[in-house]
């Protein structure tokens, strides 16, 4: 069977609905800084004996928060530009690498992550990330690097 290119289903306006399966709200959009918040839940448990949250959630939420940093810059920058011009040039941000340092075990109610940009160029945008429980206890940090043109 040829591979072929997944059409966008239908259904899907506004975000991707990974945000909304992995449980992400997002408490601050300043340009160039994010916050985003997961309530810890049963399905995000990676480790039975312990009850810690697993590491890809992890990731994908520090992914996530530090692509909406590198959006939110954008979206600044370009204001003065029209809706399509804008829509075109978002479309095109996507995660080139990431690295995640896991500093603890991932143990609360609420994770908080945080991402600003460290560089951004034409081309790439690289951003800054750590996650924190509620009770302020650094977990993990990381280091995306964006496509953005």
């Amino acid at each position: 069977m040829a591979n072929k290119k997944p059409s966008k289903p239908s259904n899907i306006q506004g975000r991707p609905p990974f945000i909304d399966l992995l449980g992400l709200t997002f408490e601050r959009l300043d340009s160039g800084e994010v916050l985003v918040k997961l309530p810890m839940r049963d399905g995000l448990i990676g480790n039975l004996e312990t009850g810690t949250v697993h590491g890809g959630a992890i990731s994908a939420m520090l992914d996530i928060t530090g692509g909406f940093a590198v959006f939110q810059k954008l979206r600044k920058d370009m204001k003065e530009q029209s809706l399509e011009d804008q829509m075109k040039r978002l479309s095109k941000v996507k995660t080139i690498d990431m690295r995640v340092d896991y500093l603890r075990p991932p143990k609360g109610l609420e994770f908080i992550g945080t991402a600003s940009i460290l560089r951004r160029g034409s081309k790439v945008a690289v951003t800054r990330m750590e996650l924190h429980n509620e009770e302020g206890a650094l977990i993990a940090v990381g280091t995306g690097t964006y496509i953005i043109g």
